[in-house]
């Protein structure tokens, strides 16, 4: 199977690109890149704020030690100080001109840059929406890839070049931003990670009070009434005046001597409620598991003899002849839906060109929303994208041209060439490519039919996580940089192959950039011709 600028630094600073003036810092790792040089600048011009301030200080400090020795005397015998009439002065002079003189002295910007280059990078910086993201995205992380809170505080994930960890006040930070969304889950784990690092020893700024009070009432909310009650004592051992515990106290012990009351009926009751929940979260969890499973690469479906009936070749596509002489690897990864994978299909050199076409342009992913049909952004697809056309540039239109090569399909009624770069925790959950029956003006406003196919090439390698994975089937296709993978979305007939569902998981460790063409019907009626049979 196998084939085997610098940035320019102004007086005041380092200014972004107008385009990166935005939100969502967090979509995209390319976009997030720039906060580095950015950050790097500050780093400088902080640097010569404190050598211009400690030069200040000295001086301060020279004039205070000078003033300390002369109020010293003063103030042993202050009129008798002030009999002398040049001491009278130099009072008169000192409170009226050299005392303003030091004001202008501690209040000035000896560094002349620090500053202002904080006033005009702080409009460039992420805002509050970009920390909630990143913190939604390593809870993300930490459930799609069955990661413990200990493990991704101390940084041992797979693949890392650059370790780091998180301290008692981080985790206590993300705890906080679960607690804020209702996630009590994630905030007891979170907590109790900040807990047991204080416990442990760690010097922080994180109080353990605080940290208690959090986590008794989300271990409250989880219904663990008797968990609550041992984390609201040991909060009141270290704060007994602590007023919402002691009032916490003495409710919890009501509603456990009113449990104790309850007959067995209402026991049976609730009992029969939460079996009742638990089915209906049942319904929904499956495809969850699935997709989640298929990501760490567990629970895949390809048998042993399905397996080998997939074949590696050369392919020409189809005597096409560009590639007669020289034609292109070519592997299968799946065989129902048929997804193939071509290797080594756009070099190095493309790559970059595409991404650097990409970057001043892209902006938040959306989705279609099935009720009022718009574009619209979704907490599900975690990335950035940018659309390049044929024409602004022969690399996109030679890699084109490729594409309809290749496949057979007509590209002139295709989209544009969709460009994305994944984010923190960066991911699209399970979705079709392609309109089904109750969307039926899902891409009316094109005129070119549904999507029949879906091209989608490989643009970087991910060090962990970043699959392509089919709920459906139980196929997960991994990223090998300069590959594309290509299957269909419509069966011949034009109905949608629902085993096509897919979803892009969770980038866990490094940076996920494609690029994908989504070929349509219209233009194809000659070159993949419609069946009698439905499903064929």
């Amino acid at each position: 199977m196998a084939f085997n600028k610098m940035w320019c630094t102004v007086a005041l600073g380092l200014l972004l690109p107008f385009s990166y003036a935005h939100t969502d810092f967090f979509t995209s790792i390319g976009h997030m890149t720039d906060l580095i040089n950015t950050e790097k600048d500050l780093v400088v011009s902080l640097k010569d704020y404190i050598k211009a301030e400690e030069s200040k200080l000295e001086q301060i400090k020279k004039w205070a030690e000078k003033l300390d020795r002369l109020t010293d005397t003063a103030t042993k015998d202050p009129e008798g100080f002030l009999g002398h009439p040049v001491n009278a002065f130099k009072l008169m002079k000192r409170l009226n001109t050299e005392w303003s003189e030091l004001e202008s002295l501690v209040l000035k910007d000896m560094s002349d840059g620090f500053i202002s280059n904080m006033t005009i990078q702080r409009q460039f910086f992420p805002n509050d929406e970009d920390q909630t993201g990143a913190a939604k995205a390593l809870l993300r992380l930490q459930d799609t890839y069955n990661l413990d809170t200990d493990t991704l505080s101390r940084g041992n994930l797979p693949g890392v070049k650059h370790k780091s960890f998180l301290t008692a006040e981080d985790c206590f930070e993300l705890g906080k931003i679960a607690y804020t969304e209702a996630d009590y889950y994630h905030t007891e784990l979170w907590m109790e990670q900040a807990l047991k690092q204080l416990d442990e020893g760690e010097v922080s700024s994180a109080d353990k009070v605080y940290i208690l009070d959090y986590l008794s009432y989300a271990v409250y909310q989880q219904g663990d009434l008797h968990k609550a009650m041992t984390l609201t004592k040991r909060l009141l051992e270290l704060d007994p005046e602590h007023q919402r515990a002691n009032g916490n106290m003495k409710y919890f012990e009501y509603i456990i001597a009113k449990e104790k009351e309850a007959n067995k009926s209402s026991t049976d009751s609730e009992d029969q409620s939460e079996k009742e929940t638990v089915v209906k979260k049942k319904d929904y969890l499956p495809e969850r598991r699935k997709y989640e499973m298929l990501c760490r690469g567990e629970g895949l479906k390809m048998t042993p003899q399905r397996q080998k009936r997939l074949f590696c070749r050369y392919y020409d596509g189809n005597r096409n002849p560009r590639y007669i002489l020289g034609p292109v690897k070519q592997e299968d990864e799946w065989d129902k839906p048929r997804i193939v994978r071509f290797l080594d299909i756009i070099s190095d050199e493309e790559i970059e060109t595409v991404k650097e076409l990409a970057k001043p342009r892209l902006s938040r992913a959306t989705v279609h929303d099935p009720e009022t049909g718009k574009l619209t952004t979704a907490h599900y697809r975690v990335s950035k994208s940018a659309w390049l056309s044929g024409y602004e540039s022969p690399v996109v239109s030679r890699i084109n041209t490729r594409i309809q090569d290749l496949t057979g399909l007509d590209v002139s009624t295709a989209e544009e060439l969709q460009v994305a770069n994944y984010g923190v925790g960066g991911q699209y959950e399970p979705h079709f490519d392609f309109g089904r029956k109750d969307e039926p003006d899902a891409f009316k406003e094109l005129g070119t039919g549904n999507r029949i196919a879906t091209w989608l090439f490989y643009m970087s390698d991910v060090s962990a996580g970043g699959a392509t994975v089919f709920p459906e089937v139980g196929a997960s296709v991994w990223p090998r940089k300069g590959t594309a993978v290509f299957w269909y979305n419509l069966f011949p007939s034009g109905e949608g192959d629902y085993s096509t569902r897919h979803a892009a998981c969770p980038v866990l460790v490094g940076n996920k950039w494609v690029s994908n063409k989504w070929l349509h019907e219209r233009g194809q009626e000659f070159r993949r011709p419609c069946t009698l049979s439905e499903l064929e």
